[in-house]
């Protein structure tokens, strides 16, 4: 068969053809550069998990000692609450058990001075009696009503 003789359909099989070789090179590069890249890429993560994984240890390393050491503060923590609950509870024992002696003491010394002073001032041993016991009692009330103000306890 002569050249002459080529039909239409014969050149575009041709040109069919040289595209499908054209696109197959194409290809072909395409897919060894991709392969060059998959093994930077490959290469750079290698590299990237042999320095990572030793920060990410020390890391871990460091959170478990962080960890320790906050263990070591909520325990000391702890304990001071608990001091101080018992220093609190010392306290209020200490604060109960002299209040009311110390009111007693103060209205018997508030008694007296006022009694002593009626016995002078009036001459009379009976008032200077009702007047000392009246000054006492109002020497303890006053205490009761000051440390009640305060948030102590104390009582009549």
């Amino acid at each position: 068969m002569p050249l002459a003789e080529i039909e239409a359909i014969d050149g575009l099989w041709i040109a069919l053809s040289v595209f499908f070789v054209l696109v197959a090179l194409a290809l072909s590069y395409l897919l060894v550069r991709l392969g060059g890249t998959v093994g930077r890429v490959s290469s750079f993560l290698q590299g990237l998990e042999r320095e990572v994984l030793p920060v990410i240890n020390q890391a871990a390393g460091t959170m478990e000692r962080v960890n320790m050491q906050l263990d070591k503060v909520d325990r000391m923590t702890d304990s001071a609450v608990d001091v101080a609950d018992s220093v609190d509870t010392a306290v209020r024992a200490v604060t109960l058990a002299i209040t009311r002696p110390v009111q007693k003491i103060s209205g018997v010394a508030a008694g007296i001075a006022h009694g002593f002073a009626s016995l002078r001032v009036r001459k009379n041993p009976r008032g200077a009696y009702e007047a000392g016991r009246d000054a006492a009692a109002r020497r303890e009330q006053e205490i009761a009503d000051e440390l009640r103000r305060e948030g102590g306890a104390g009582g009549t």
